[in-house]
């Protein structure tokens, strides 16, 4: 839920306040800014490079620090790319004040940001039926900071290292690592030797979790990579491998010697077994003005299907989000993972309504998960172990609720339209160019792949991640470049040319920017649309009503050939509305539910245009205006729509205006 496409190059999760600046100044979240001392151009005595730039051989450096603290590489190894894939990230830290590759946490300051769920234009529950929610958030007060948030000066205590350097120095951040997973060992009596299935414990307790769950899902994560193995190069452009131990298996007993405390078992709970899951509910409660909050009972999916998935960042620090879902005042989402462990809350129930992706329709017909990120700090990163959690999370909801797992039906809340011209300019732009559908869906099980043959009429977004890095402003200062980074969005323009206008949005009443919030002109990593034109390495596709160009050279593709279906206008029409909610005809409300008007959008399909289908919907409509049940009401029509693929956004058009085709292959 972040992000206001209105004004691109604003600092990053400031939207249109409805605070007073001092307000926001006692509640904004530091993490992001807590940023290392510059790096002195000093050479590190352990790997003879500067200080401050990424080891000559990071594989040397996995090596060296576990020789020297005892501790097996190969673990050293799985750990750090659960955290970080092994990644360096120029120093800066993650949402939690991570750094480095073995993602040491120095967290000064813990207190929640509110900006992400309370600024902007976006109302949440987006729906026109009820007057707009605009709740008067109370910010959290500060608390103690737990261990997982302060393991880099615990590791320099170790190490003897100066802080700074585990910040700067990924040499000396990963014998920050090895030492602490040393000092574990040697805490619970596990003996220092080199097989790792001695150090399940020491692996459980590096988490940072507090359970012996959450301790236990994170070490199942490692073992699992142990055994699987891992091979890639990193954003510093180091290759680091580890070798698949397929037979291995850890001595998870030692599970019980960590110290960690059992947490209470919840029969109720909609998690897969292979995640650690806890129950945070969201209060259903009646306040003053016979208004009620923070969501709305329901009886899905026997009442309406669920059909998405709406992945959100939070813009802030777990323990203040999770003080928010539980007003009843405010917002509401059904889940939120921890960055550091993985570790999943459910809020709301799948069968109720909850109130996160700012259009109605979708909130009635989704699961919104949101995740401990900032969508406008390229290195503010989202861990490994937050993206796997996340991903046997939407895997088991999709299998439970029949959802496919697809870019149509995994929405990000930056893919949900707009119901309504004069809410489009305020939608939400997360989780943002930074999150990595590519290696998420690969996780899902379900990777981005070619489906179309050489006549295919279609294509699948599909830019390499790492080497993708569109430049974007807007992340710090107003009207700078953020900081270079591998990207899943692809830039749109007007012609086959870098110095052509960008493609405009013309329900964002702006011209389009490079803003890291502005979705004009951009498409993302998984999304299909139909070909409108080629010129030599570029691709031309529909998009927005238009013909929008992007570079797609062969030898290294953004793009592939896909299969599907698409719409086109009806023979005879010039043109056909768009929609951003797919409601019922007004014939099919019964009394005492009022009709709810269907208005297009700004926007048209022209004729000969073609857009990629995503599922076919009925018109529907949930009632639900009131505490009490007993006038809530599901209102089905008989009016048909095709959810399409338009923009960056979903977009409805009616199967009465369109023709449906299959794409040539």
């Amino acid at each position: 839920m972040r992000g206001s496409a209105t004004d691109p190059t604003s600092t990053p999760g400031h939207r249109h306040r409805r605070r007073t600046a001092g307000t926001l100044a006692s509640a904004a979240l530091l993490l992001p800014l807590l940023g290392a001392a510059p790096a002195h151009s000093t050479t590190d005595a352990q790997t003879g490079s500067p200080a401050g730039a990424p080891a000559g051989d990071l594989q040397h450096a996995f090596a060296s620090a576990a020789a020297e603290y005892h501790v097996p590489q190969s673990v050293l190894l799985a750990v750090s790319y659960l955290q970080s894939r092994w990644d360096w990230h120029a120093g800066a830290p993650s949402v939690t004040g991570g750094y480095g590759p073995m993602h040491l946490t120095d967290a000064r300051t813990a207190l929640a940001t509110t900006e992400h769920f309370a600024e902007g234009t976006e109302d949440a529950r987006g729906d026109s039926a009820r007057a707009a929610l605009h709740p008067d958030i109370k910010v959290p007060a500060e608390s103690a900071l737990p261990a997982r948030l302060k393991t880099l000066p615990e590791a320099a205590g170790l190490t003897g290292l100066p802080a700074e350097r585990l910040r700067t120095d990924p040499a000396a951040n990963i014998a920050g690592g090895a030492a602490l997973l040393a000092a574990s060992q040697k805490e619970l009596g596990g003996p220092m030797t080199a097989d790792p299935a001695d150090w399940y414990g020491a692996v459980a307790r590096f988490s940072g979790a507090d359970d012996t769950a959450t301790a236990g899902a994170y070490a199942n994560d490692v073992y699992d990579v142990l055994r699987t193995g891992e091979k890639r190069t990193t954003d510093a452009g180091q290759s680091v491998t580890l070798a698949a131990q397929p037979g291995l298996s850890a001595d998870t007993a030692q599970l019980r010697r960590t110290g960690l405390r059992t947490a209470k078992a919840d029969d109720g709970l909609e998690c897969p077994r292979s995640v650690s899951c806890v129950s945070v509910p969201a209060p259903y409660a009646e306040f003053g003005g016979n208004d009620y909050g923070n969501h709305d009972l329901g009886d899905r999916p026997a009442s309406q299907p669920i059909k998405y998935i709406v992945i959100h960042d939070t813009e802030g620090a777990w323990d203040g989000v999770l003080n928010l879902i539980q007003d009843p005042t405010y917002v509401s989402w059904n889940y939120t993972i921890r960055s550091t462990d993985g570790l999943i809350a459910q809020h709301v129930k799948a069968k109720d309504v909850a109130w996160h992706a700012g259009n109605w329709d979708i909130n009635a017909r989704s699961v919104g998960i949101e995740h401990e990120g900032f969508l406008a700090a390229p290195d503010a990163w989202y861990t490994e172990a937050m993206y796997r959690s996340s991903a046997r999370l939407v895997k088991y909801l999709s299998h439970r609720y029949g959802i496919r797992l697809d870019r149509q039906h995994i929405l990000g809340h930056d893919n949900v339209p707009g119901p309504t011209t004069s809410t489009v300019p305020g939608m939400h732009t997360d989780p943002g160019p930074y999150w990595d559908w590519r290696h998420y869906f690969k996780l899902l099980g379900h990777p981005f792949k070619r489906s179309g043959g050489k006549h295919s009429s279609l294509v699948t977004i599909l830019p390499g991640y790492a080497a993708n890095q569109p430049v974007y402003t807007g992340c710090a200062t107003a009207g700078r470049p953020c900081t270079a980074h591998g990207s899943s969005e692809v830039r749109l323009y007007s012609d086959h040319d870098v110095n052509a206008p960008l493609i405009k949005d013309i329900g964002l009443k702006t011209d389009p920017t490079t803003g890291v919030n502005d979705l004009s002109s951009r498409v993302s990593t998984g999304q299909q649309y139909a070909v409108a034109d080629r010129w030599g390495d570029w691709t031309a596709i529909w998009y927005l009503g238009q013909k929008a160009w992007f570079p797609n050279p062969h030898r290294h593709p953004t793009a592939v050939r896909a299969g599907g279906l698409v719409i086109t206008p009806k023979d005879g029409a010039a043109s056909v509305p768009v929609y951003g909610r797919a409601y019922p005809e007004k014939e099919a409300y019964p009394a005492g539910v009022p009709v709810q008007s269907v208005v297009p959008l700004p926007y048209t399909i022209p004729a000969g245009q073609k857009y990629v289908v995503g599922d076919e919907v009925p018109g529907a409509y949930y009632y639900a205006v009131t505490f009490t049940t007993d006038s809530h009401r599901v209102v089905v029509g008989k009016d048909l729509y095709y959810e399409i693929q338009y923009g960056h956004r979903v977009a409805f058009v009616r199967a009465a205006d369109v023709r449906l085709e299959g794409s040539a292959r």
